[in-house]
């Protein structure tokens, strides 16, 4: 099975990760164990198998 390490741009912050689901602007994850993590004002920009890599975004703008 295929897990993936979930990067806040550069920082990993989970691993193990086999369920991924963006809705109302939240980025719904759950790892193998069913363990779920919420990251808030987040978009998927980037998923890559061969390296099992899921990366996301702030969708907050700098002000």
């Amino acid at each position: 099975m295929c897990e993936f390490t979930v990067f806040l741009g550069k920082e990993a912050v989970c691993k193990d990760i086999v369920y991924a689901k963006v809705e109302a602007g939240k980025v719904f994850v759950k790892d193998v164990l069913g363990v779920s993590e919420v990251f808030e004002n987040c978009q998927i920009v980037e998923v890559d198998v061969t390296s099992e890599r899921l990366v996301i975004a702030s969708t907050k703008q700098n002000q």
